[in-house]
């Protein structure tokens, strides 16, 4: 099912997502991932948490794509990350009341909603100088705290997988850039970490 491997986002067209894209690569190219995650001095928070949102949905699709011939039904038929934690799967709109789905089936829900949400230009404004909506933090959050569980997913149930691929480093750096990010602007709850909160620490700590 490669319907979850989807065409690169780009960032907000706007000539001032294209430069705070363009500060991102820069930075990460120079390896500290602490520096990048930084917000650049006199940018708008929201326009930066809106292109690292952007890349990060782009680097979980991409991460993600490599696997979905071995996540499936019958092999994940859960969201899950270890026996303790399992993901059901609401939007609010047209799922109101959580359901159990397969691990695939919840990635797939998750990539369209995140799609929907960034193609709205009343919540991911595409030209320069249109106001974010009020509750655009909010809505950051989710979609990470969401992505977060396909990072805890892929290192539970994929990561021999991962290993033999050898795609463990660039799913490791996508992760800690991913960790470092959500934690300087504390954009997920520390409970949400639970599931990989070993590894989130020793990112941290480094």
């Amino acid at each position: 099912n490669q319907r979850t491997f989807r065409p690169k986002k780009s960032s907000p067209s706007g000539s001032k997502g294209l430069q705070l894209k363009k500060h991102i690569d820069a930075t990460l190219g120079s390896g500290n991932l602490r520096e990048a995650v930084r917000l650049p001095p006199g940018e708008d928070l929201n326009e930066w948490l809106a292109v690292n949102t952007v890349d990060f949905f782009n680097q979980v699709n991409i991460l993600y794509g490599t696997l979905t011939e071995f996540c499936t039904s019958s092999t994940c038929p859960t969201m899950s990350a270890g026996p303790k934690y399992e993901y059901r799967w609401a939007d609010g709109i047209t799922i109101k009341k959580p359901i159990e789905v397969s691990a695939p089936k919840y990635v797939d829900f998750l990539m369209d909603w995140i799609e929907t949400q960034l193609d709205d230009e009343s919540i991911f404004p595409q030209k320069l100088g249109v106001p974010f909506p009020l509750n655009f933090l909010d809505v950051v959050k989710t979609i990470l705290k969401r992505l977060f569980r396909v990072y805890a997913h892929i290192y539970h149930s994929h990561f021999q997988k991962i290993v033999s691929l050898k795609e463990e480093a660039h799913l490791n750096t996508c992760f800690k850039h991913f960790v470092l990010f959500t934690w300087e602007f504390g954009l997920i709850e520390k409970a949400e970490l639970a599931p990989l909160y070993e590894i989130v620490e020793s990112i941290l700590q480094c």
